[in-house]
Order: C-alpha cells, then structure tokens, then sequence
C-alpha cells in the first residue's frame, strides 16, 4: 500500500499543498529560535598568568594552541595526498622548514645591490629602498627563521596576527580551494591538477615566516613593498623558481594575490612573476612563467590560477575581524588588566594579545563576541588570562 495521498483529484492535491506548506511553516518557526539562539563553541584553552604570558615565546604559544595545532596538521595531511612524488616532497618540506634557499645566491652584499638596481630600474622597488628592506635579516640558507606553524598570517595589525595564525590562514584557504576545486569539477567537469590546487594554495604564504619574524617587543616585522605587493609574496615566488618547481605551479600560485582576467589585474601577476624571477636570477619567460612576449601568463591561462585565487579570500572576513578584536582586546587589557595606554605599544600588550589570539584564534573571539556579547568576550579572555 501507498503512503502517499491519492494525487488523481484536485482536492487531493491541494489538500496536500496545503499540509505540505503547513509543515514548511512549522518547521520555519520551530527551527529560526535555535539559529538565533545559536552559541559559539567551547575553546579548549591552558589559562596563564599575566606574568606568564611575558616569559612566553611566541613559538611556545604556537605550540601551545589547539587551533594552530589542527591546522597544521591539517596542512600536513592535505599536502600528503599530493600524487606527483617530487612535488609532494618539496611542499611537506617546506611547511616542516621554509627556509630561505634563494639567499644562496646572495653571500655578500654586492649581489643584493646588484639585484636590488635591477628591481629599482624595472619599476619594482623604490629606489629610496635598501636591499635590507626587501631581503629580510636570516641566519641560514637551510633553515627557517622561525617553524612555519608558529608565523603570523599577515601584519601585526591585519588578519591571522598571531602565533599560528599562518596555519590556520592556510588551512583555511586550502579547504576553500578545494571547495571550489570540487565544484567546478563537479558542475562543470572541468580538466584540473589539484596537485596544482593543493602545493599552489598551500605555498602561496611560505615566507611569512621570514618576512613576518617576531621582534624583541613580541610583535612582529613590518613588510616591505616590492611589486606593488607585500615583500613576502614576490619572495615566496622567488623561492619556487630558485627551488626550480614547476611553472605551472608558480603562475597558479602568483594569481593568490590577484587573478588574470582582465588586462590590469594580470598585469600585476605579471610583474610579480618578473620581479620574482629577478630575485631568482632566472629569466620569466624562459622559464615558462610568461607568454613568449613577456605581457601575459601563459595562453591560455590555466585555471588552477583562477582557483587559487578565490580561495586566497580569508582576509575578507578576517582582517575587519582583526581590527575589530584588537580594539575590543585593547579595552579589556585597560579595564581588566590594569594596563594603560602607554602599555599598548609595549611588549607586556602584545605578549598579552599573542597569547590570547593564537588560543583562540581572532576568528574565534570576533565568533564569541557577535553570537554571545560583550560579556562573555570579556569571560573567555579571562579564562585564557587571569586578570
């Protein structure tokens, strides 16, 4: 027997339309108070001193976190699912050791004068800037300057600004990639390497961690401008080319900061492929970075490039998230931890505002103080600090 109304007569079927309908509004009522009701999560914290929070290294907060640790484990599991050998191998060893190979190139300071004029009279760098500027202080060729998994995502006052953030920034763009991998695979059936997708989107960030070191005061180095771009873009760029990785790669990874589809946004992929390749000391198109008359990506342009470039889009919502919960931090540091506005660009805050943000990640708070208020933004802080 049918458990389905009889549809044959026209009473059936508006009876039916009309139950139906009635059960799409009672399950709209009952269900819009649980969305609204809605509660951010439990932060799995170790809850500090104030005093401990200073004697801290920012490695150790890294180190210390839930959220960094997922992350990059995370990470780590992804970049193992790469099929090509040679290209897995070189993106896992570079999240366990991003060192600056490309230095290599420069033992003295003649050959980064030399690299540094030619960037000035392409139109790349300032030609007020020192070579010191753009190539950050290092102490090995072979090593990283501090773990991948303990940089900051960005600038001490933009997005992911905290130990660890680096990785989550990653993890997160890494699975939004491949959510846009799948889809236009999926919808479109489209031919694409998510090799390419995964190294590409994985690397895109690799010398964060050399541009972004911490200070003596716990915050972290500025970035210089080179190409239009913050230094570590172009940097990271380098690093691939000198690494000799594939074109592919590199041009998929190149479009993170801006995509090729119209002629003025290629035309800074292009000049950030051209600066890379000086610092490299390789010639673009030769390498197979450039179309044959230097002017545009390779044609046509891949798609892994575009991919990698929507999925580079964390910093929509977490940049005015940064903002936003370094304001609010800055308040409850004077109101609750007796700090003074001279503290604030003191080592004591920012020992303070590392801890706090790589336990709980910026995303997490700006979650907590928009879901639950003031209040409990307050309680989760002193949870994680005692006052």
């Amino acid at each position: 027997m049918s458990l389905l109304p009889d549809m044959t007569s026209d009473c059936n079927r508006r009876d039916f339309l009309r139950l139906s309908a009635g059960a799409a509004a009672a399950l709209a009522v009952t269900s819009l108070p649980a969305s609204l009701l809605a509660k951010a999560p439990k932060i799995p914290v170790a809850k500090v001193s104030l005093s401990e929070c200073l004697a801290m290294d920012p490695i150790t907060m890294a180190e210390k976190s839930s959220y960094v640790k997922t992350a990059y484990e995370f990470l780590i599991k992804t970049a193992g699912e790469i099929q090509d050998l040679p290209l897995r191998r070189t993106t896992l060893e570079i999240l366990h050791n991003p060192a600056p190979t490309l230095m290599s190139l420069y033992p003295t300071g003649t050959e980064k004068e030399v690299t540094k004029q030619r960037l000035v009279s392409a139109g790349y760098l300032s030609s007020t800037a020192k070579y010191t500027d753009f190539l950050p202080p290092h102490h090995s060729v072979t090593q990283t300057v501090i773990p991948f998994y303990s940089s900051p995502g960005s600038g001490y006052a933009s997005h992911h600004c905290y130990p660890g953030g680096l990785a989550t920034h990653v993890a997160v763009n890494v699975k939004a990639a491949l959510g846009f991998f799948n889809a236009y695979k999926d919808i479109y059936q489209y031919p694409m390497s998510r090799d390419i997708v995964i190294a590409a989107q994985t690397l895109h960030d690799l010398h964060k961690p050399w541009v972004f070191q911490w200070q003596e005061d716990s915050s972290s180095r500025k970035e210089y401008t080179l190409a239009g771009a913050g230094a570590h873009h172009v940097l990271s760029i380098a690093e691939l080319i000198h690494r000799q990785m594939p074109a592919t790669l590199i041009t998929a990874m190149a479009c993170a900061h801006n995509h090729p589809g119209t002629p003025q946004d290629e035309q800074e992929v292009v000049n950030w492929l051209k600066a890379a390749a000086i610092i490299a000391n390789q010639d673009a198109v030769n390498y197979g970075l450039l179309a044959n008359d230097g002017q545009t990506l390779p044609l046509p342009r891949r798609t892994e490039g575009f991919i990698t470039h929507l999925g580079d889009h964390d910093w929509v919502l977490s940049v005015p998230a940064a903002k936003w919960m370094i304001a609010k931090l800055s308040e409850i540091a004077k109101h609750e931890y007796s700090m003074s506005e001279a503290d604030l660009q003191t080592k004591k805050f920012n020992a303070f505002r590392n801890y706090v943000f790589s336990q709980a990640t910026l995303e997490q708070l700006y979650l907590v103080w928009t879901l639950d208020g003031d209040e409990a933004l307050v309680d989760l802080v002193k949870s994680i600090v005692a006052p």
